[in-house]
This record gives structure tokens, C-alpha cells and sequence, in this order.
């Protein structure tokens, strides 16, 4: 394992550290032979990377995880012995272990002296385990609850997470301090397959894709279209009550804008392949909005009567993701960015800053997002040059900055070393769904070299030429994630301003056609999103088409309702059917859609 730095972990984490070396010790005897690579601790446990042999699946875990309790219920302890990185690279190079002797080559090559493995000693004090690591267990195996983990899954893994390195095999388990805990952890990851947006938004017929246009390139269906509709429409009212300005860019440009930028040099593996057109320079599929946004500052002289400036767009971007890395709508190469940014004065900083901050308070109330934090991602000095601007002064500056604006705003933040932007330090937004899963949503960024760079400028009040600072904002970050988001938070069961059709009328039989064209009609009129289900299917499976659709209302007619001028609605989420008046249905949807509530005031 790679040496642990971080502060003292908790028991939590000693545990979940402690059981990846279980893990690896149960393989070596299961599979002797293998590699070993590396095993951390992560949020829901732990995994570890192996080079195995021959290739292991899934049936291949209970028998893991049958030899895991086994060693515990055997009992280890952990002992430390500290060793000279030369001393470490010959022990490694003497079992044939190639990732663990490259891992203490690189530590040397940073100028390490010594790094320390850890053995795992049986109940007799001999040793069954080695392996290289920090530190961070518990003092006796037999502290571990033999029935609060369990081997969960299989999983490819490059090494080094180099596409052109070997692939290797990742086994992960969930661990927790309790049983209790585990199984609620389990019951959410199954609650999470049943909202699985590539589940639901086949179902529901949201979105779909193509090999013939290709990996990570969602096509909208008309559905699927109503809601990124729905979710601009509440960003550009938002915006423009904001003050931002919205504008419209080109999805192409010439190298020599992301070069000038910055973006080529730190983003050239992200972006497309250039296009090289004849007599003309190098072209780009556009990957961020901001180089164009910089064009338009710039396209006229500014004053500081101008700033703030702040400019708007659903700016579409593409980024070449490995086909790998791909997941559904969540990581994709078209994405459509809730993007803007703000061009502003030192002085107006922290006004700009807490605005945007408020913008994403009121999205997450509109959302029903009841837990978030926001991470402030700070730079790390050792990347000055290569991964951070080379800017010392300004990057402690700026970073103060935002951390004095954030404890103004009264949200939950926490701070991470070494994950900025190249040009700034940012808040990265992590929310949680409905189930507790959670989603890195949005980003909040500073921006103190492009400006500059770019020749961005404006005149202050005393005739002098500053450059403005500028902060990067996408409280809904992009319509892909966003809504793939939102599909497993709602579980399909949107609220009825954002539904892809908000109600069906399912006439009882075909006498009853007429009125309900009729009831469709008046609906139609109101700006409501309906759909006519016909009495050719029997009325039972039009009803569980509707609920499998995820209609918010179903609007049964039949003699009852004819005669008396009314609807049977029937809230397909709550599964209650109540008699409304036409006018009182239509009167209660109309407020709940321009209220944008989260809930339908009918059953």
C-alpha cells in the first residue's frame, strides 16, 4: 500500500485498512502467484488491485470472502519494521512483486529515505503477510466483526490508471463498524440499481445511445428533451434575475485560442483531436466555454461602471473521456454546461461569490437536496509549473479569499490540498440523492491568471488599466449529470413541473373518447404536457403503462365523469385516486407547476 498522509485515521478507517490486507493475504493463498498492487481505504471500505494469473469473476467471491472471516476469526496482530527505500526495492525485486518495487522507486525518486511495511503475525507470532503501507490498523484482527463486511464486486483497473499499463483486477468490499450499518448500506446500493438513470431512462424513454454516433454521445428523446428544457428554463430566469447577460458561442475553435488560454497545455488529453482544415490553422471541438466568454469581454473596451459582468450560457462542450471511463449520462463526451462567468473587481469578489453560492442554496431547495457540502480544493506548491499556475502570492491571496466569503455564507465546507484548477482554487459541490448516494454536482472557480493572460482589461475609475478577476460557475453543472442525478433522486417520479408529460387521460371505454378529447383539449389550452391513451388496451394496462411511465397524474373518464363534469385523478406516485372537479384539477396543477413544488397537491 502506499504510505498513508494523512493525520491519525479513525478506528473506522484503521478497520477498513486493516481488512484490504485481509483481502490480499486471502487471494495470495486462494490464487498464490499473484501480483499484488495496491489496497486503500475508501468511503464505503475498501479494495485492492491484483494481477491475477488467470481471470476471476464474480461466483469467485464468497470463496474470498470465506477465507477473509477465516483469518479473522484466526486472529493477527500487526507489527512495523522500517527499512531503507534501497533495502525495500530489493525485498520487493526478491518476491517478485514489480508494482510494489515501483511504487518505493517513486518514493525515492521524491526523495524518500525510508518507507515502512507492516506484517501480519498469526496468533504464534510467525508472519503470513507483508506489505508495504503507512500504517493505520487495528491491534487485533479479532477487533473486526466478522458479519460487517462483505466482498461486493469485481472491476477492471489499469495500473496507475494508465490505459497503456497493465490491466489489473480490482475486488472491492464494503465494511462497516456494524452489521446494522452494512446492511443499510446494502439496501441503499439495491435501491440504487432500482433508480439506476440507464435503467429508468430506457423505461422511460429519456434518452438513448448510438454505436452509430458513438460512445458517450446522448441523444435527447423528446422526453428527455422536456426536462433539460425545463431545467434551462429555471436557469435562465434564475440568471436573469441575477443580472447575467446571456450569450451564445460556436462549438469550434482555433488552437491557438486553448493555447493562449492554458487550456491546451493542461487539458490537450481531455480535448478532441485537432481538425486541420486546408489553408487554415489547427481546430478544436470546444471542451469549456470560458476561452469564447474571454473573446467577448474583450471584444470592446470595459470600464469598472461595466462590472460586474456576467455572461451566460448553456454552452455545449466536448471532452474525449476513455471509453473506459464512460458511465451512462454520467460521464459522457457531449455535454451541455449550465455555464457562466463573472468578470469582476477585487473589491466585488465576495458579493459575486456568495451570490453564487445562494444560487446553488436556491436550487437545492427547488431539488429537495437536503445534504451537500461544498469542498474548497486548494493548490498543492509542489505543482507549481506543471499543475498549478507558478503564482504563490496569488494563490494564498485567492484561496483566503474564497474561504472568508464561504464562512459568510453559512454552508458546510471542507477543505482538499492539491485538487484546484490550474488557474485557481474552487469549490467543488458534493450532494446526496434521496437513497444517500452521492454526486459531484457543480463547481464555483477563481480565476486569477487567464484574465491576464488573455489581455483582459478594463478601465477603473482612476484611469487606470486593471485586469479583472474572474470566477467560473455552474451551480447545475451540466444537463447530462444533472439529469442523470435527478432521475435516481426522484426515482423517475419527477415533480409534476419537470415530468416529460404530466398527465394521461384513459377513457374508460369508447363511448367515453369524446369527453376525455374534450378534457385534453381544455388541458392542452393550460400549457399542460398530456398524453390520450385509448380504450383499445383494457383500462388495467393503460393504468400500469402510466405508472411504469411515471405520469404524475392519471385521469380516469368514464360514465361517472361525464355526467358530472369531473376527473377520477389517480397520483401514480402515491398510488391515491380522488374526484376533483375539471376546474378544480386544473386549477391546483396549474399552481403546483408555476410554483415548481416538489409534491402534487392532488392525492
Amino acid at each position: 500500500m502506499a504510505p498513508r498522509t494523512k493525520s491519525q485515521p479513525d478506528d473506522l478507517h484503521c478497520m477498513r485498512h486493516s481488512l484490504a490486507h485481509v483481502l490480499a493475504q486471502a487471494v495470495l493463498k486462494l490464487w498464490p502467484g499473484t501480483k499484488i498492487s495496491i489496497g486503500p481505504p475508501i468511503d464505503s471500505g475498501c479494495y485492492y488491485d491484483f494481477l491475477f494469473q488467470e481471470p476471476i469473476s464474480d461466483e469467485d467471491l464468497k470463496m474470498i470472502e470465506k477465507e477473509m472471516r477465516s483469518i479473522i476469526n484466526r486472529g493477527q496482530t500487526f507489527a512495523v519494521e522500517t527499512f531503507s527505500v534501497n533495502d525495500s526495492i530489493k525485498y520487493w525485486k526478491k518476491r517478485e512483486e514489480p508494482f510494489k518495487v515501483e511504487l518505493v522507486e517513486d518514493l525515492k525518486a521524491q526523495g524518500e529515505k525510508e518507507v515502512t511495511h507492516y506484517r501480519s503475525l498469526d496468533c504464534k507470532g510467525n508472519e503470513v503477510f507483508e506489505d508495504l503501507c503507512a500504517g493505520g490498523h487495528v491491534q487485533d484482527l479479532k477487533e473486526v466483526p466478522a458479519d460487517s463486511f462483505k466482498v461486493m464486486s469485481v472491476a477492471g483497473a489499469y495500473w496507475r490508471g494508465d490505459e497503456h499499463r497493465e490491466q489489473l483486477t480490482r475486488i472491492y468490499v464494503a465494511a462497516f463498524r456494524t452489521r446494522q450499518e452494512l446492511d443499510e448500506y446494502l439496501k441503499m446500493l439495491e435501491e440504487g440499481r432500482k433508480r439506476d438513470h440507464r435503467k429508468l431512462g430506457k423505461e422511460m424513454d429519456l434518452f438513448v445511445f448510438s454505436d452509430m454516433v458513438g460512445p458517450g454521445l446522448p441523444l435527447w428523446t423528446p422526453k428527455g428533451t422536456v426536462i433539460a428544457d425545463e431545467v434551462e428554463r429555471l436557469a435562465r430566469e434564475t440568471e436573469e434575475a441575477g443580472g447575467y447577460l446571456r450569450v451564445r458561442t460556436p462549438h469550434i475553435a482555433k488552437g491557438k485560442l486553448y493555447e493562449q488560454t492554458g487550456h491546451l497545455a493542461h487539458y490537450r488529453e481531455s480535448m478532441f483531436p485537432p481538425m486541420q482544415l486546408d489553408g487554415e490553422d489547427e481546430y478544436y471541438l470546444k471542451p469549456m466555454n470560458c476561452p469564447h466568454h474571454h473573446q467577448i469581454f474583450a471584444s470592446q473596451p470595459r470600464s469598472y461602471r461595466d462590472l460586474p459582468m456576467r455572461l451566460a450560457e448553456y454552452g455545449h462542450c466536448y471532452r474525449y473521456e476513455d471509453s473506459g471511463a464512460l458511465f451512462g449520462l454520467m460521464r459522457v463526451r457531449s455535454l451541455s454546461m449550465n455555464d457562466a462567468h463573472i468578470y469582476c473587481t477585487e473589491e466585488q469578489f465576495e458579493e459575486e461569490f456568495i451570490a453564487v453560492a445562494n444560487m446553488y442554496l436556491k436550487y437545492f431547495k427547488i431539488f429537495g437536496i437536503e445534504k451537500y457540502v461544498m469542498r474548497l480544493s486548494l493548490h498543492n506548491p509542489a505543482g507549481f509549473g506543471k499543475k498549478y499556475v507558478d503564482a504563490p502570492e496569488l494563490w494564498v491571496k485567492t484561496e483566503e479569499m474564497v474561504r472568508n466569503a464561504m464562512k459568510k455564507t453559512g454552508c458546510a465546507c471542507t477543505e482538499v490540498d492539491d485538487e484546484a484548477a490550474f488557474y485557481g482554487p474552487k469549490i467543488d459541490v458534493e450532494v446526496w440523492s434521496a437513497i444517500g448516494r452521492e454526486f459531484t454536482l457543480a463547481t464555483n472557480q477563481v480565476d486569477f491568471d487567464i484574465p491576464g493572460k488573455v489581455g483582459l482589461k478594463y478601465t477603473d475609475a482612476d484611469g487606470s488599466e486593471k485586469v479583472p478577476l474572474c470566477i467560473h460557475r455552474a451551480p447545475l453543472g451540466t444537463h447530462e449529470r444533472f439529469i442523470g442525478f435527478l432521475i435516481e433522486h426522484f426515482a423517475g417520479h419527477f415533480p409534476l413541473w419537470l415530468a416529460p408529460v404530466q398527465a394521461a387521460l384513459l377513457p374508460v371505454a369508447a363511448a367515453h373518447e369524446e369527453c376525455a378529447r374534450g378534457v385534453e383539449a381544455k388541458l392542452r389550452e393550460k400549457g399542460m404536457r398530456v398524453t390520450f391513451l385509448d380504450a383499445a388496451e383494457s383500462l388495467g394496462k393503460r393504468i400500469r403503462f402510466g405508472e411504469q411511465q411515471r405520469i404524475p397524474y392519471l385521469l380516469v373518464l368514464g360514465d361517472k365523469e361525464k355526467e358530472c363534469a369531473g376527473v377520477a385523478v389517480r397520483n401514480v406516485k402515491t398510488k391515491q385516486q380522488v374526484e376533483v372537479s375539471l376546474s378544480e384539477f386544473i386549477s391546483k396543477t396549474a399552481q403546483d407547476i408555476a410554483q415548481r413544488s416538489l409534491t402534487h397537491s392532488i392525492g
